[in-house]
This record gives structure tokens, sequence and C-alpha cells, in this order.
């Protein structure tokens, strides 16, 4: 579709939604932001726009009128919009083409796509392939669900451009012609079943990011995932990896050493003690990465030598300090029970645990049941608080070393008091951080805030 003189709806007024609305002015296109909450100020909306028409696009808040629907050419949805809104009904009744922020971007974009998803481990396999990447290819960017809109940096690609993208269901519900070179899915396990309302529709969403992939190109592959072992796409060619067996083909961990399997032959990609990543999870990450990578026609010296130096990301059980022999770890990217189970699991100590938030629907118990002794303190925040309570006392965890509170910060508090030399506290919620934060990272970054305030 050419934009210029199309009038697009942009849904949505977060950073997603401004970024798509710049690009489309940047394309000569009309855009119209729309927000369905009332209560927003149209002008602080507009002062977030960085182009010379900013404040003559229009704004609109609140109920949709049927004639501005009737005048639209597209809608652009942002990510955190769900697809099922009334409104959409009616858009949708009118054959008005819907696509999402990252169709708008790829339908822009220069060069080479390579994009992850998956319930957990996205982030941080996106950010080491970037690395990865960035360490060869003279123009990369890394975009997506990690943080950075993709509409922000098409303007800047020119043809050589390489493009690592981190991309959520929310994202996959809404592309149509985007297809990626080399994608990957980390793994599939229940997540955002308030938005996808089964986790057969989940499944569904997530198996889009290799819709229009050819055998020309690669999808990588967890093969320990049963949901993904048991339905590999058929349209594109598979890379398995694996952290608990060896793979005729493919990559696999065995005995602290990373192998890439092919022809008959393995050959050593990296050891594990070479890392600065620990964890299984962390293996099965950079597996991801490197599946993808070489794909992409990165040399394995290249790439052992990023991995040597890649550091993880923020908000993954990142060790924050450590005062009066305790150590506090901030994991509030882990934002689900599957995530939050890797938080625990990387810990070796007595573990004082922050937990709770939004809730998203999930299920507690199978990540209560892998606390193995090691959590000698549950504090609870959030929405879910009585729900992970009721869910720990059930698999039979003391209900009198569980406390709720109102805050993060008393919850920062209490542990820190009860901590003694040679704990951890370790922030990993299970839970999304709506409702108290805007996102996972201001919770992280005020965990981080209240443990720095002990030292003091």
């Amino acid at each position: 579709m050419e934009l210029q003189n199309r009038r697009v709806l942009v849904f949505g007024t977060g950073k997603s939604g401004i970024a798509a609305a710049e690009l489309l002015l940047k394309r000569e296109a009309v855009p119209v932001l729309y927000d369905g909450n009332g209560d927003l100020d149209k002008d602080t909306i507009r002062s977030r726009i960085h182009h010379e028409k900013a404040a003559a696009t229009e704004v609109i808040l609140g109920e949709l009128p049927e004639e501005e629907i009737g005048r639209l050419d597209l809608v652009v949805m942002s990510p955190g919009v769900p697809c099922d809104l009334p409104v959409m009904d009616r858009i949708r009744a009118r054959r008005i083409p819907v696509w999402g922020e990252i169709e708008l971007a790829y339908r822009c974009g220069k060069g080479k796509v390579y994009a992850i998803t998956g319930t957990n481990g996205k982030t941080t396999s996106t950010s080491l392939l970037g690395e990865i990447l960035s360490d060869w290819y003279p123009e990369v960017y890394v975009v997506g669900n990690i943080g950075n809109p993709y509409t922000e940096v098409v303007s800047e690609q020119t043809d050589q451009a390489v493009t690592a993208a981190e991309i959520s269901s929310f994202q996959l519900e809404t592309i149509d012609t985007f297809h990626p070179c080399a994608s990957a899915i980390t793994n599939i396990t229940p997540d955002h079943l308030n938005r996808h309302h089964t986790m057969e529709e989940y499944i569904r969403v997530k198996r889009r990011i290799t819709e229009n992939q050819t055998m020309e190109d690669l999808c990588v592959l967890n093969y320990e995932d049963e949901i993904l072992r048991g339905m590999p796409p058929a349209n594109t060619r598979v890379l398995w990896f694996s952290s608990r067996r060896p793979l005729d083909e493919g990559l696999y961990y065995q005995d602290g050493v990373i192998y890439l399997a092919k022809d008959g032959t393995a050959e050593p990609v990296i050891r594990t003690d070479e890392l600065q990543l620990v964890g299984l999870h962390n293996f099965e990450n950079v597996m991801t990465a490197v599946g993808i990578a070489l794909h992409a026609g990165v040399p394995v010296d290249s790439i052992r030598k990023t991995l040597r130096a890649f550091r993880g990301v923020e908000h993954r059980i990142e060790y924050v300090t450590e005062t009066r022999g305790v150590r506090y770890y901030n994991d509030s990217k882990g934002t689900n029970p599957d995530a939050a189970i890797k938080g625990i699991q990387a810990m070796n100590r007595p573990t004082l645990l922050i937990g709770g938030g939004y809730d998203k629907e999930s299920s507690y118990e199978e990540w209560i049941r892998c606390f193995d002794g090691k959590v000698k303190f549950f504090a609870l925040i959030g929405q879910t608080r009585e729900k992970i309570r009721d869910a720990a006392v059930a698999c039979g965890f003391p209900e009198e070393r569980i406390a709720l509170f109102d805050s993060l910060q008393e919850a920062v508090k209490a542990c820190a008091e009860r901590a003694v030399e040679g704990d951890a506290v370790l922030l990993s919620p299970a839970c999304a951080s709506w409702g108290q934060f805007d996102n996972y990272e201001q919770r992280g970054d005020l965990f981080k805030e209240y443990v720095r305030a002990l030292e003091e």
C-alpha cells in the first residue's frame, strides 16, 4: 500500500504508537492518533511527536466516531491494544486493513531481518544476537519488544541494514507480510492468557513468526520444548538446539560445552565456563542466537569472541550489589511463572524472594514447587499477592514465612531486615508489572534504587 496522503488511524498513544505516527508523517501519510482513554491530554500526546507537523496531527480520545472510521484507509495497532475490542469489530466490518507497528516498520524498512519470539529468553537471545551481528556487520539495529520500536529506525536503514528483532505474541497478532530471513522460538509455556484466552490461540500466534518464511530461510527451535517438537513448521528449514541431549544435527549442550553438529561431526562452539552468562536457560539463549548468527553468515570465531564478552541484559537475574554479606538480584523481567522458575534455579544461596504483581491468569504451583528448599522468606506484593499466598500454602510452603506488602519498597525493607550474611534477596515476580508500575523496567529500576539506599 502506498502511504502518501493515506489517512491512517494509529491505535494507541504509547511509545510504539508515537513512533508509528512519526514514521507515517515522514512517509507523507495523514496519521490520526487514537486512544480509548478519554482522560488523556491531546496536547501532551502531540508534544511527544518529533516532526514539524506534530502540532497539526489529529488526536481522538474516548469513543471513535463511526464517521471517522469511514474515512480511514488503514489502521496501525500498537502491541498493547487488544485486537478483540468492540471498536475493532466495527473497523473490520468495513474491511479496513489492520497492521501492527511491526508490519508497518517491515514494509518501510530495508535490509535483512532476523526475529526471535518465545515465552522466555527472547530478550537475552535478541540482545546477544544483536551484539554478535554488530561485531561483524557495519549497520545493525536491535528493535521490537526489547524496548526500541522498529518504526523508530527504518528511516535510517540502507539496503545493507541487518535487524535483530524481539517479537512478542502481541506483535505477531497483527503481522501480514512480515518475513524474517531467520526466526527462532525459544520456548512456549502458558503466558498472556488474559489476552489470548486459550493456550491454543497463544501457540497459534507464536507460530506466526514462520508464516511467510520459505525453504531458503531458517527457524531455530528448542528440541526440549514438547510443543515445538510436536509441531515444527513445514514451510521452512529447522535448526534444533538442545540443553539436555546430543543431536545428530543442530546445536547442543553437553558436559560444559556447546557443540554444533553437522554432516556427521560435532564441533565445539564454546565452553560454558568461558561465558559470563550462567544457568542452563542462558545456554539455551546462547544456542538460539548462535543458530541465527550462523545463518546470517557470521563466522564461528567472531561469534565466539562476542559470546565471551557478553554480560547479559538488565533486569534478568541482574546482580545489583552485596551489602552486609547479602547479595541482591533484580529479575524484574521474570514476568511469568516459567521465567521466575529460571530465576530461583539460578540462586545458590538461601533466598528471600519478592514476587507478585498484575494478574495474567497464570498458575503459580509449578513455580512454588521449584523453590526446592531455597526460599526462606516469601514477600508478596501487587494484585496477585493473596492468590500466590494461597497457592504457596496449598503446596506446603509454611504460611508463617509468607508476608504481604502494599509496596515494593516495604518488601525490600522487610527482606533486608530478615536477611543474614550468606543470603540472597531476589526480585522475581512471576507477574507483569502493570497496576503498580509502568513496565518491568521501572519496577526493576526502583528495586535497585531501594536496595542501594540500604547501603546509605
